[in-house]
């Protein structure tokens, strides 16, 4: 067996047409379903859009909607191994204000994601979407769906009521763990649906505003996770943050471990330093990766992480603000480059979970 040289943490399949979803989603939700989609509203207006234009399929479509189309515009392209497939348009069902329509929703979204593409290429490995507003479904959903060798992790949307630390949320973690599955967020529902503001001072004015602060609410769930002890209380558990870049988390485990050692009578349940739990149970993707002028500081922001298994690349595949492997990566040293491009996900999976294959559809 060949080993992989990329694997993409982060690649957004969509739905062609929502009647695709009828098979798998109970009779009576079919017309709120077609009616009103995941029905947690719009969010900011791009002038650009999101998608790439240049990955709209041959037969036209929404991006990402075809796992033909993607293999040779994306994976073939630009030498991908394997994609782990992230949803479009639907991440956001748990804020859907019925929780009974979110549970079902996802369900037959996980479904469809079984048959429509895990079973289209071994080159596609699936995100099981839960409804992070109603755990014990959530918690039930992971179950079910962890059966399958393909499902290789949680994911969930970064919006929501509460932070993600506090114990509403625990059973979700209790059933990762407990199937060994890395549970994942993926931003862009922030204000949304009956989640709260983007920020602790309301809403944004723009999507260029919007986007530009994509990582303070990571912030808030990493340091929520952290003082509300869920890596003590969960220590197999990975969390891993897709889509917001990597600068913001030095300057958070600095200050998280400073006020530590002030006040950690506020958090008897912690038994290191912040930063320990972060570099042992969080994990971070590259998309939107930051800049600098000076390439040289993305390597010092790097070695400020302090761990060299916490970065792993995604391109965020057909959205506008695409990474493509083969430039982004270019300022970063070689031995960190390859760990991004392909070790730590293989740490983070299992080594198993990615075989060398033949990149086919059937």
């Amino acid at each position: 067996m060949n080993r992989p040289n990329i694997i993409d943490t982060d690649v957004h399949n969509a739905i062609a047409h929502s009647k695709d979803l009828l098979p798998f989603l109970p009779k009576v939700w079919h017309d709120n379903w077609l009616s009103a989609g995941p029905g947690y509203g719009g969010g900011w207006h791009s002038p650009i859009g999101v998608m790439r234009k240049d990955a709209i399929p041959a037969g036209g479509g929404i991006p990402g909607s075809d796992p033909k189309h993607m293999l040779t515009h994306h994976f073939e392209k630009y030498g991908i191994d394997y994609g782990i497939l992230t949803g479009s348009g639907i991440l956001g069902i748990s804020l859907n204000p019925n929780p009974d329509y979110g549970n079902v929703v996802a369900s037959a979204y996980n479904d469809w994601l079984v048959e429509t593409w895990l079973k289209a290429s071994p080159v596609y490995k699936g995100s099981i979407l839960v409804n992070h507003a109603d755990p014990l479904a959530a918690a039930k959903e992971i179950d079910r769906m962890a059966k399958h060798p393909d499902m290789i992790q949680v994911i969930m949307c970064s919006g929501s009521r509460m932070l993600f630390g506090q114990r509403f949320f625990h059973p979700i973690y209790e059933a990762a763990e407990r199937n060994g599955l890395p549970v994942a967020v993926h931003p862009g529902t922030e204000g949304r649906g009956i989640a709260g503001a983007p920020t602790p001072s309301g809403y944004p004015t723009s999507y260029l505003e919007w986007h530009n602060i994509l990582p303070i609410n990571y912030m808030a769930h990493v340091n929520s996770l952290v003082c509300e002890g869920v890596f003590e209380k969960f220590p197999k558990l990975k969390f891993v943050a897709i889509e917001g870049g990597i600068a913001w988390l030095p300057h958070l485990m600095w200050r998280m471990d400073k006020n530590y050692k002030g006040l950690r009578d506020l958090v008897p349940w912690l038994k290191r330093l912040p930063s320990e739990y972060i570099k042992e149970h969080v994990r971070l993707t590259t998309q939107p990766i930051e800049e600098p002028s000076h390439p040289e500081h993305i390597n010092q922001i790097l070695d400020m992480l302090g761990a060299d298994n916490m970065v792993m690349f995604s391109s965020d595949y057909p959205h506008w603000d695409f990474d493509n492997p083969r430039m982004v990566l270019q300022p970063i040293r070689k031995d960190v480059r390859q760990r991004i491009l392909v070790d730590n996900a293989l740490e983070l999976y299992g080594k198993h979970t990615f075989p060398g294959v033949k990149q086919e559809v059937k």
